[in-house]
């Protein structure tokens, strides 16, 4: 019996907005895979319809992703080849896909990109801040307190950081990180990019909760925060960005004293100058709380 040739997965990106983005190659893809696997399929098909492309869809999404991993793998088994696509973007970038990957790489299944439009670069790279090393952070926890607490792990961070965020919560995102950061650091809030109403504003981080709420059209759409990084990477107070950040964890979930010791203990830092940043830390959040 000959044994049947494995299929391909296909990650195509998709248009983050303007239609005319998408990429010949991606077409090109999509018109010859067996199957497209979509985030959404009524919100993939207007896409889909506008180029032409009839192949049969099937919904790979957050709530159904490790399920329907086990079924796309079994069809790629038996030859056929596979296009995942999110709503829209690059696939697996703040998007569902990272078990199908993760699966078809360990049963030897070619994985093949086919590169395109992604909000984040598409950010960085107009944002005028550096480029060259940056943090894509996604979304940020719903809840104040937590956002709070992921921003204080970043703040010493030299990397431009990145974030997602809705016009729902972009107003009390920007609030929180005028709460953590300094406010002449650089943020850069792009909206709506490639589409219609695109508008990236430089501004500073001690500005732009009066920016948005003195402009209702800056509070709609969706959201890409370019935040310039910090420019001693921590070094200031003696301590590595990482043994920072592992400070600040430690210090949500014990007391100082225990934080320190065990902070000393992972990183191998100095007592007196992890001691000494910990009671910097504890009064800074007393301040902002």
């Amino acid at each position: 019996m000959t044994q049947t040739e494995p299929g391909i997965l296909y990650l195509v990106a998709t248009p983050i907005g303007n239609l005319r983005d998408f990429t010949f190659r991606a077409v090109e893809v999509l018109q010859r895979v067996d199957l497209i696997a979509c985030e959404d399929t009524r919100h993939s098909r207007p896409l889909l319809d506008h180029y032409g492309i009839s192949k049969p869809t099937a919904a790979f999404h957050e709530h159904n992703e490790d399920a329907a991993s086990s079924r796309l793998i079994e069809r790629l088994r038996q030859g056929e080849s596979i296009a995942l696509i999110s709503d829209a973007g690059t696939p697996l970038i703040n998007d569902p896909g990272f078990p199908l990957v993760r699966s078809a790489r360990a049963a030897g299944i070619q994985v093949v990109p086919v590169p395109g439009p992604c909000a984040l670069i598409a950010a960085v790279s107009a944002s005028g801040l550096p480029a060259d090393r940056f943090a894509f952070e996604g979304f940020l926890p719903r809840k104040s307190s937590a956002r709070k607490a992921s921003l204080e792990a970043l703040r010493d961070d030299s990397r431009t950081l990145i974030f997602y965020e809705s016009s729902h919560r972009v107003v009390e995102c920007v609030a929180d990180i005028a709460a953590v950061f300094p406010s002449k650091r650089r943020l850069v809030i792009a909206r709506e990019l490639t589409k219609l109403f695109e508008t990236i504003v430089d501004t500073r981080v001690g500005e732009a909760l009066l920016l948005l709420e003195g402009n209702p059209d800056m509070r709609k759409g969706e959201f890409v925060l370019v935040l310039e990084g910090a420019a001693d990477g921590g070094q200031a107070e003696g301590l590595t960005v990482e043994e920072m950040r592992v400070l600040r964890i430690l210090l949500e979930e014990c007391s100082v004293k225990t934080a320190v010791s065990l902070a000393v203990k992972i990183t191998g830092a100095r007592r007196e100058t992890v001691y000494r940043t910990a009671l910097r830390l504890t009064e800074r959040r007393r301040e902002t709380d």
